[in-house]
Parts: C-alpha cells; sequence; structure tokens
C-alpha cells in the first residue's frame, strides 16, 4: 500500500437499502448500467445532485463482478498522480494488476504514458472474469494527458467500467 495515497479515495461509499433512508430505488437505471457491462464504457451523467454516485455504489452491491472504486478530485489532473491512483484502485481488488507500471512511474525518465497504458491494460486483459472500474468526479481531471490516457484506454481496454461525471 502506498502511503502517500489517500486511502479514502477507494472506498465505495455506502448507501442504505433500507425503504426508510428515502433513498429512491431506480430500477429503470439499474437496468441500464447493467446493460452497460456488455460494452467497454458506461458514462454516467448528471447535473450536480442527481444522485449519480449514489446509484453507481447501490448498482454495485448488486452486481457479481468485482469493483474498484477511486473518487477523484481536481488534484489528480498529473497523469502520473492519476496513474497511480487508478492502479492503487485496482489493486484494492486484484494486488498483482499494475506493478510494473507502479515501478515505471517511480523511474527515471517516465516512459510515454502508452507504455504505462499498455502494461495496465495488458494486466487487467489477463483477468478471465473481468472487473469494473468506477471513476467517480471524472469531470475534475480533465486535462489533455488525462484526456488522451482515458481515450486510449478506453479504445484499448475490453474490461467493465463506469465513470460517474457531472
Amino acid at each position: 500500500m502506498d502511503e502517500t495515497l489517500l486511502q479514502t479515495k477507494f472506498s465505495i461509499p455506502l448507501t442504505r437499502s433500507d425503504p426508510a433512508s428515502g433513498l429512491v430505488p431506480r430500477p429503470l437505471l439499474t437496468a441500464r448500467l447493467n446493460d452497460g457491462l456488455a460494452g467497454p464504457l458506461t458514462l454516467v451523467s448528471a447535473p450536480a445532485g442527481f444522485g449519480k454516485t449514489t446509484l453507481v455504489s447501490s448498482w454495485l452491491r448488486q452486481v457479481d463482478l468485482p469493483a474498484a472504486w477511486l473518487s477523484l478530485d481536481e488534484h489528480d489532473r498529473d497523469v502520473a498522480r492519476f496513474l497511480s491512483y487508478v492502479v492503487a484502485a485496482l489493486q484494492t481488488i486484484r494486488p498483482d494488476v499494475g506493478t510494473g507500471v507502479l515501478a515505471l512511474l517511480h523511474a527515471t525518465p517516465q516512459p510515454r504514458t502508452d507504455t504505462l497504458l499498455t502494461l495496465l491494460i495488458n494486466d487487467l486483459a489477463a483477468i478471465p472474469e473481468g472487473l469494473i472500474l468506477v471513476l467517480d468526479d471524472c469531470h475534475t481531471v480533465a486535462a489533455p494527458d488525462i484526456d488522451q490516457a482515458l481515450s486510449f484506454f478506453r479504445l484499448r481496454d475490453g474490461s467493465a467500467r463506469a465513470w460517474a461525471e457531472r
């Protein structure tokens, strides 16, 4: 575990399943998330306060796939920091994923981003059962390097993923 990474960013937010909690059941949206497992990416987008994080976190408790969660913020716009967090999130469910990426992130000079992503994608491709990676508040890391990394990842990886953003 990397002590320089904020561990709370990997916690799937708790939701209350008790009907008295005020949580509105969203069976149609849950069904759409389930349908999204067949594709490479599911984007959950709505204005602030519309329940994206709550929807995705409650859905994860119903899905029979391992899920990694990463809550992003504006401090994660640096591609090396972003990739460190993505790998650490994935390691919460698959400790063997991304070890080569983390080693290269500390190398001098640092390899190109597409090289790092290729290593990560190869690690993920070796997992037969698949997984879900949720990048919550993805809009907060909008930067050209991160956008390119996400595009590269999205186009080449077959794992199920969900991005929740405003």
